[in-house]
């Protein structure tokens, strides 16, 4: 789908100011270098075996399987190791981060699964560690929060705009920008400016690369559809990556509807939005007339973000993948369903691609697939 490096279609590129375009090609070297060096891909496997904890398995949900009369499978990224998909990212950056002599990880985080996962890979081997969090994502994700902290991380507030995740972006790209020489910025998902997206996606692509293999040996056939939320876009990239060949198989990503489109309080970009940049990379946004990007809001920390990533837009585009929405209401009776048939915690996040199944419907005994990105113990704030 890339017709030129860095771009997804229309969709993509490299916005970003003079003093970052240097460190961006740097990147973009080191990992293509470190892509072929079979020393690099052999530590980074060892890494997610025997650190993350991969591979994670997939469940079969049968009680809702029957209710529904489907058959539906979870990817269980909430059993990697620190709860979500994130860590196999942060474990692949640090790697890089190592190779490319850096000595601080920076990191931004809206839920607070990245900047865990970042905190984590840092402790593992030996590296400095900023987050930069919104103090709003910092009251509803306190758990996270201390978790960070417990790892060594610095933890960096912003209290500025929105204090979500689009200001913590911004503030952690501000900070790298002058400490260049020894800090290497972790994006937390497949977005950002080139090399960014492609490079987060190559990173999760791994949940793909199992739940393929799984679903084939469990079910005896591809999914008929898959499905993942999406705020930055990095856990359905990666479940997606494996399955975009297979044009049998339908790919659905599920946006923060909020409190409903028609409100204009939700997160998302495909229902509500237009092509623009922010944070470095043309993509769908949410803008007014004039540009400037509109506050968003989602119950899900993580999907409260105003841009998606650039492949999500191309796949659009394409209409080789349909993105929808689930509201905050929804998100939340999904989150209590998998809970209470199937044991299990479901982080806000992963609730919302669980909700838009709970409310469609398919043929009888349709194989579907949703990708748990990450657990819900963060989120019990949020049930009260």
């Amino acid at each position: 789908m890339t017709d030129k490096p860095g771009y997804f279609g229309a969709y993509g590129g490299r916005f970003v100011p003079e003093t970052l375009v240097g460190p961006l090609r740097a990147l973009e070297a080191a990992y293509a270098e470190a892509r072929k060096d079979a020393r690099f891909k052999k530590t980074l496997s060892h890494e997610l075996a025997t650190f993350v904890g991969r591979p994670t398995p997939l469940t079969f949900a049968e009680r809702l399987s029957k209710d529904l009369k489907i058959k539906l499978y979870l990817k269980r990224e909430d059993l990697a190791h620190t709860g979500a998909h994130k860590i196999n990212n942060t474990v692949g950056q640090a790697l890089l981060a190592l190779r490319m002599k850096k000595t601080r990880l920076l990191a931004e985080t809206g839920a607070g699964q990245h900047g865990v996962a970042t905190a984590a890979a840092a402790a593992r081997y030996g590296l400095g560690c900023s987050v930069f969090m919104g103090t709003e994502d910092m009251r509803r994700q306190a758990p996270n929060v201390e978790r960070m902290r417990l790892l060594g991380a610095e933890l960096i507030p912003v209290d500025t705009g929105t204090k979500t995740l689009k200001d913590a972006t911004s503030e952690a790209l501000r900070v790298w920008s002058a400490n260049l020489a020894d800090s290497y910025y972790v994006l937390g998902s497949a977005l950002g400016p080139h090399p960014y997206p492609a490079m987060v996606r190559d990173f999760q692509a791994i949940i793909g690369t199992e739940a393929r293999q799984q679903i084939l040996r469990e079910a005896g056939r591809l999914p008929y559809e898959a499905v993942a939320c999406v705020g930055g876009g990095s856990n359905a990239i990666g479940l997606f990556s494996a399955f975009i060949k297979d044009k049998a198989v339908r790919l659905t990503g599920v946006e923060a509807g909020g409190h409903g489109i028609k409100t204009g309080l939700h997160a998302a970009r495909f229902s509500g939005g237009r092509p623009g940049v922010l944070h470095g990379t043309y993509t769908y946004l949410l803008q007014d007339q004039d540009g400037q990007v509109l506050n968003t809001h989602s119950v899900s920390a993580g999907l409260d973000y105003p841009a998606v990533g650039p492949e999500h837009a191309g796949l659009r585009a394409l209409g080789r993948a349909r993105y929808v929405s689930a509201t905050d209401r929804e998100a939340l009776a999904a989150f209590k369903a998998l809970c209470r048939f199937e044991g299990i915690l479901p982080a806000l996040e992963s609730s919302h691609a669980l909700a838009y199944v709970l409310r469609s419907r398919f043929p009888k005994n349709a194989v579907v697939l949703v990708n748990l990105s990450g657990r819900g113990d963060k989120d019990m704030g949020a049930l009260s």
